[in-house]
């Protein structure tokens, strides 16, 4: 997920908790598309770079934190305390249910991870806090993702790295073939959505396709 803020600070201003909410104008779905092997090869070095640089892919549309209002529900405890310029207090978390599928080229989709944001560690009003915390000034319409939202479950992993263990367990796809991470051809397509008994709201597909490197 990431969430796009308002009009927030001036340069050397930074948010309290208790308005940072204010400045968040709404979510969309976000794949921010990870090359692990390049990911990995660069950690010792330089730290991630190349291996996240390269493509990101959101839902069509905001939803608005006003339509998302009948979905709040209590972050994870956190353990150790935050300090005391990120403590909250309320519910700052929202039950959104996502999904992500793997379809390969003319064949079939396979629904391949089902996890929540309401499992996020970190708030988005933590994060819009501790952003604009040394003086940061952030503007109309900046994007800022989650990170990863892994679930409980294993079948709730946000990404291929956890799903597979690192490939070492492959998953299956319906037409039989077998991914340890995405192919040339493959197309991911994620979804998510909030529902209870009177409304539910979509955010729309976010969709992208890999295709093979120039040579």
């Amino acid at each position: 997920m990431a969430f796009i803020t308002t009009d927030v600070n001036h340069l050397g201003e930074s948010i309290a908790i208790e308005d940072a909410q204010n400045y968040i104008f709404g979510l969309v779905l976000f794949n921010d598309w990870s090359a692990r092997d390049i990911q990995g090869w660069e950690y010792a070095p330089l730290g991630p770079f190349l291996g996240k640089s390269f493509a990101s892919t959101i839902s069509p549309w905001i939803v608005t934190l006003d339509a998302l209002k009948p979905f709040k529900v209590e972050s994870p405890k956190q353990e150790p305390k935050p300090l005391p310029y990120l403590k909250q207090s309320g519910k700052k978390s929202y039950d959104i249910h996502l999904q992500a599928f793997i379809q390969p080229e003319n064949k079939e989709e396979t629904l391949v991870s089902h996890s929540n944001f309401k499992y996020m560690y970190w708030t988005m009003v933590q994060k819009l806090t501790h952003h604009t915390s040394n003086g940061c000034n952030v503007r109309a319409g900046d994007m800022m993702g989650s990170g990863t939202i892994s679930g409980p479950t294993k079948d709730s992993y946000g990404s291929m790295l956890e799903l597979t263990w690192r490939g070492q367990n492959p998953i299956k796809l319906k037409d039989g073939s077998e991914r340890k991470f995405i192919n040339d051809g493959d197309t991911v397509i994620m979804k998510d959505y909030c529902e209870n008994n009177e409304v539910r709201i979509g955010f729309g597909d976010c969709t992208g396709k890999v295709l093979p490197a120039l040579e």
